[in-house]
């Protein structure tokens, strides 16, 4: 399953039914083509990064880019941990603290995973290295700011089950052909709000609503939501859309 939600939804989910799964394996469908490309034109930058490799990483010094030459050191340090991936989550990092508490989440679960910056390895090396999911981390920024993860889902979505948080979640529904855009319900960070949702998928089994904890100023616009492609799985009183599910990758 592609799948994305909020912080707060994926917390609880967590708590109340400790589940040992990122997501569940299943068919696999095709991407659509002409929405998904204007929509991931933005993400040049990403298949930048990816096409760097390990002898030309890209790196981020004072908000900026750069490109720095990696050290044999350095590229047998990613090889080991490229090696160790095999039949473990891994989690793409978009430089954000709330990485650390999903880790943390998946160690509670008995889930092993390895992390990795959205800018440390490309995508080849992580098809290559056949993890049991992968997961997308929150981060600041839009989708175009967020390293591999545009690709990640776009390319990889199909082959390995996928899990999107908060910019994660923005991600998937970009790929798709959703605009992602500011909350028009303003900044929601630390704030709660009832969440509804269809009792399906990672929210199975959980009350309807329940309060979430959110940290967001982005959304997937709803009036570009991309119907034919994901299903909205929860959403808050105002129609703001908290979860979304592939309708075919799960």
């Amino acid at each position: 399953r592609v799948t994305g939600a909020r912080p707060g939804s994926v917390c609880e989910r967590m708590r109340e039914a400790r589940v040992s799964r990122v997501r569940g394996a299943g068919p696999r469908a095709g991407c659509p083509s002409t929405r998904r490309q204007a929509a991931l034109s933005g993400g040049a930058r990403s298949a930048a990064k990816s096409a760097a490799g390990p002898t030309g990483w890209i790196r981020r010094s004072c908000g900026k880019n750069v490109r720095v030459a990696a050290s044999s050191a350095e590229e047998s340090a990613l090889e080991e941990k490229l090696a160790s991936v095999r039949d473990k989550v891994i989690v793409i990092d978009n430089y954000d603290s709330f990485t650390f508490n999903l880790c943390q989440y998946l160690g509670n679960l008995d889930c092993d995973y390895v992390v990795f910056k959205n800018d440390e390895v490309t995508i080849d090396q992580i098809e290559s290295a056949k993890p049991k999911g992968i997961l997308v981390s929150p981060g600041p920024g839009t989708p175009e700011e967020s390293g591999i993860s545009l690709e990640t889902v776009e390319k990889l979505g199909p082959k390995f089950p996928l899990f999107g948080v908060c910019l994660g979640h923005q991600c998937i529904g970009q790929v798709f052909g959703g605009n992602i855009i500011r909350a028009k319900c303003g900044v929601m960070h630390g704030k709660t709000s009832p969440v509804f949702h269809t009792d399906t998928g990672i929210l199975k089994g959980l009350s309807s609503p329940f309060n979430a904890a959110r940290y967001h100023s982005l959304v997937i616009e709803e009036e570009t939501f991309p119907e034919s492609e994901l299903d909205i799985l929860a959403w808050t009183e105002d129609k703001t859309i908290m979860a979304v599910q592939h309708k075919e990758m799960k």
